[in-house]
């Protein structure tokens, strides 16, 4: 029996939303950069505020949805403690190295190093099933090894072209992506993406207020500051994952979560043309490779697919 295809129209609706959610995505990161440096915020303030606010919005349209349905997520235990673990762990933690590495770094550096999960996700399941990689997986951690050595150091062994802080906070973004990527695979067998999100970030959002005290206005305040920080919560975190969650079902996780590799050079394009950053062609040469390790591991999913 033939499987039925999505029409082309709504494929193409598919490459669209993914799409705009990897521009918004990259575009929130240089939003970040400019309050950190032009408006004195402190990331761990956005980040709190970034977690309450897209949470509760995400929790109000589940509720708009479903109704009460948003509260069963605490009606199992296990799934309780879950969503504590991912909220924490996972959400909140990608949220804040990613934004400390910005802030350490700038947008399109930190968003770049953060796409080095993947290889970690990969040396996850290969340790966990006690198997090698696929001869694929290795020439795209060797692609992402050598655009990393590129991206930090410009070809010079005994120079840094960022800090060791920057590089180690931008790993431990990537690290934590990996974790968050794989945890909550359990969670969303039994609750929508948008419920186990929508709790992640809002829970994430209240265990950090004791660290940031959001009730403390920060930063310097005015139409631009309004804008970038309207523009991370609506259009960087709230529509993005709308858009990508809704070209999944068209598309595929695989093909969908390729497209968004185009957020490093989004926000890459932005930070040059924007902020002023410079970026040079070695820059975009290691960025390619680290974006070719994405391209590669998606071969190597479907290849892994077809040999079962």
């Amino acid at each position: 029996m033939n499987k039925r295809k999505t029409p082309l129209s709504q494929q193409n609706k598919g490459f669209i939303l993914a799409l705009l959610a990897a521009i918004f995505w990259g575009v929130a990161g240089n939003c970040a950069q400019f309050l950190f440096e032009e408006k004195q915020f402190d990331p761990a303030w956005l980040v709190t505020w970034r977690l309450l606010l897209a949470g509760f919005i995400l929790l109000l349209i589940d509720a708009k949805n479903h109704g009460l349905k948003v509260f069963n997520i605490w009606k199992n235990k296990q799934d309780a403690w879950s969503i504590l673990i991912f909220g924490i762990l996972g959400m909140l933690a990608v949220q804040y190295t990613y934004f400390y590495s910005i802030q350490l770094s700038n947008a399109a550096t930190a968003t770049v190093i953060q796409y080095l999960g993947p290889v970690f996700i990969v040396a996850f399941f290969a340790l966990k099933h006690r198997k090698w990689p696929l001869a694929i997986e290795f020439l795209s951690l060797s692609l992402a090894l050598g655009g990393t050595f590129l991206l930090v150091t410009h070809g010079t062994i005994d120079t840094l072209v960022i800090s060791k802080k920057a590089i180690l906070w931008g790993l431990l973004s990537a690290l934590t992506f990996a974790f968050y990527s794989i945890y909550p695979v359990e969670l969303l067998s039994r609750h929508s993406s948008v419920r186990v999100t929508g709790w992640a970030m809002f829970l994430g959002g209240l265990v950090f207020s004791i660290e940031s005290e959001p009730w403390n206005l920060q930063g310097q305040w005015d139409l631009e500051t309004g804008a970038a920080f309207s523009f991370i919560i609506i259009f960087g975190s709230i529509l993005s994952f709308l858009f990508f969650m809704k070209a999944i079902p068209l598309i595929g996780s695989q093909t969908a979560s390729l497209v968004c590799s185009v957020e490093p050079l989004s926000a890459a394009f932005m930070a040059v043309i924007w902020l002023g950053v410079s970026f040079t062609g070695l820059d975009w040469l290691g960025t390619f490779m680290i974006l070719g390790t994405v391209a590669l591991l998606t071969l190597a999913t479907k290849t892994k697919k077809l040999s079962i």
